[in-house]
């Protein structure tokens, strides 16, 4: 395996795989075969989504698409909303999706080293993850991204094998027509007339889930579970057909490709060397915050009107959240070199180890504080109040997962995603 520059031994370096099976029988990777710079780059990423997520939970979903919107936009509020914007919105969505695809070609390396079949089991595991994600994002919460996952998941796999520049291509061929389609409707809406202006502006609100008036919507999710059931699953279908042909597809199958081939250079599994991940650190990460930043003037410029936000705006969000993303990553890859044995990188990748349960636990605290059916606070906090709920779920969560990974093999939902997948009750115990 590749060292770093610095004489420290990558972090994928490992032994010959032992497996939880007989080495004929498809099986889980084992806890020992694991790569931790993987595991908490993805933690990682899981903690940050919570950040932005967390708006959805709480707020009315105008006050995603355009926080000027709604609430109060001044002050700390204002300070809230900036800080998980520039540093938040969109670059960890885009790390755990880095990650899956890179997942993708990590499991199927495994079971062809095996002499297992990896496509057939690819397709039963990502057809498990849609069966959970469906009842995830109709039973508790709309912005599920489980679903869609395994739609790109079971279309992204037949370039696996492509060679990383390929794949590269095509990732960021796919990522940029969502960013094209937006454009053209921003430009095409200076040329409206007021009514039609008017009208563009409700259909693209209804389409990011933001039709209803912020007062409805409050009531509703302050109400029982099937009031909430009632405005959830049209809102989640729409995300999981159009939302998905026309959005999602490309830009997340996107990012799965990218992370394929960072995957296949060594880069997310932290085989390149210091020098390389400490100029991605400070030249991407650096292009993307300047980006980033210049969005926030811009949507300032436009005085916040809605849809040159959303359309317009929001380009250098999108593109910037890329390059920051991987600045994050090569930091991550940084911080596992220098203190692997670490109480953070140990947290981290706990985190990282159970990112599918944590990422369901996630949703059923957050909706029990939010909900009807728990405390009600749908609507009822500010912005900074909401990023104090977030430190309170990571303060539930990471001690949590370091806990059970002291006990058990697999968090509960991934143990349950890999019998399922394997057809084959699992060990759970360590001692097992």
């Amino acid at each position: 395996m590749t060292n770093g520059d610095d004489g420290s031994t990558s972090a994928a370096a490992s032994a010959t795989p032992k497996t939880t099976s007989a080495p004929d029988e498809p099986g889980p990777t084992a806890p020992t075969d694991r790569i931790v710079a993987l595991d908490a780059l993805r933690g990682f990423a899981l903690l940050g989504i919570l950040v932005i997520n967390i708006w959805l939970f709480g707020m009315p979903a105008v006050a995603s698409i355009n926080p000027a919107l709604y609430g109060n936009f001044t002050g700390v509020d204002y300070l809230a909303w900036l800080v998980s914007h520039v540093f938040f919105e969109q670059k960890f969505v885009t790390l755990f999706t880095f990650m899956f695809g890179a997942g993708i070609v990590l499991f199927l390396e495994s079971k062809e080293r095996k002499g297992q079949p990896g496509r057939r089991l690819h397709l039963a595991r990502t057809f498990w993850l849609f069966v959970i994600g469906l009842g995830h994002a109709y039973l508790l919460w709309y912005g599920d991204i489980l679903v869609l996952y395994a739609l790109c998941g079971f279309l992204v796999v037949w370039v696996w094998r492509w060679e990383p520049a390929r794949q590269f291509a095509l990732g960021i061929a796919m990522f940029a027509i969502p960013s094209l389609l937006y454009l053209l409707a921003g430009l095409g809406y200076f040329g409206l007339p007021e009514d039609g202006r008017a009208e563009l502006e409700a259909e693209l609100l209804a389409s990011f889930g933001g039709g209803l008036s912020p007062a409805r919507e409050i009531e509703i999710y302050q109400g029982g579970w099937f009031d909430q059931l009632a405005h959830r699953a049209p809102v989640a279908f729409e995300f999981h057909t159009l939302g998905f042909l026309f959005e999602a597809f490309w830009m997340l199958g996107g990012l799965m490709i990218i992370g394929m081939a960072l995957y296949r250079w060594g880069v997310i599994s932290n085989r390149r060397s210091t020098r390389f991940y400490r100029r991605v650190l400070v030249g991407s990460g650096g292009v993307g915050l300047a980006l980033v930043l210049a969005g926030v003037w811009v949507r300032e410029a436009f005085a916040w009107e809605t849809l040159p936000v959303v359309t317009l705006a929001f380009q250098f969000n999108y593109w910037g959240s890329l390059f920051l993303a991987l600045g994050y990553l090569a930091g991550i890859m940084l911080l596992c070199r220098r203190a692997r044995g670490g109480v953070v990188v140990g947290a981290l990748s706990a985190v990282g180890r159970t990112a599918f349960s944590n990422y369901l636990l996630q949703t059923v605290l957050a909706t029990t504080i939010f909900y009807g059916h728990g405390l009600g606070l749908f609507g009822q906090l500010s912005r900074v109040e909401l990023l104090g709920v977030v430190v309170l779920i990571w303060a539930v969560q990471i001690p949590l997962s370091v806990w059970w990974l002291g006990r058990f093999r697999f968090g509960p939902v991934e143990w349950v995603w890999r019998t399922l997948t394997y057809r084959r009750r699992q060990p759970m115990r360590l001692e097992d």
